[in-house]
């Protein structure tokens, strides 16, 4: 069993078509405020980082936020949150709710998201952490790239010991339990696939 104290969820500056990615995000902040778990996230006030955020606060949760000083300008950063880290680049961004992280969740987002998800996969892949990495499947928005990764598998360019690194749910209580009862495979180093 993997303790969690704090996790890190990737989102997006928007909220997406329809009420149900902003309800999403809300529902995994209280969800994460009411486990006593630590939000880690991009810092913003905008999109569902704001939404995530503000759930998570209203619940009596802890949310850290890290944001490149180029946001903090354009009334991006959320000023009422528990820890705010300003940082000079999109990669410290990246590397600091990495340190401070015990796992990964990405939200339904765009290319931003998906490039932070896929870069903490790729990190777990070559052994440089070993955390668990899920996507909040929310109505399905993950389905597609779900099935991306198994045509990788069944093409030969993903090992399936590497596809099960992702886990996902469509609730957050049961994507927290996929965390929680992850357990990574042992010593990990990339090599090709067989």
């Amino acid at each position: 069993m993997t303790t969690i104290t704090s996790l890190c969820v990737f989102c997006g500056s928007n909220t997406g078509r329809g009420p149900r990615y902003v309800d999403g995000a809300r529902r995994l902040g209280r969800h994460l405020a009411d486990e006593g778990i630590a939000v880690v996230y991009g810092g913003a006030s905008v999109g569902t980082m704001g939404t995530l955020a503000d759930a998570a606060l209203e619940a009596g949760g802890t949310v850290i936020g890290v944001i490149p000083r180029q946001q903090t300008g354009q009334e991006m950063a959320h000023r009422g949150l528990t820890q705010l880290h300003v940082v000079e680049s999109m990669h410290e961004r990246k590397a600091k709710m990495i340190e401070l992280a015990d796992g990964f969740i990405a939200l339904p987002g765009g290319l931003g998201t998906l490039e932070e998800f896929a870069e903490v996969l790729t990190w777990s892949q070559l052994g440089i952490h070993s955390l668990p990495t899920g996507l909040l499947d929310t109505d399905g928005y993950y389905g597609h790239f779900l099935a991306f990764l198994d045509h990788a598998v069944a093409e030969g360019f993903l090992r399936p010991a590497d596809r099960e690194l992702v886990l996902a749910g469509e609730d957050p209580a049961t994507l927290l339990d996929a965390l929680r009862n992850w357990e990574p495979a042992g010593e990990r180093q990339w090599r090709p696939v067989e």
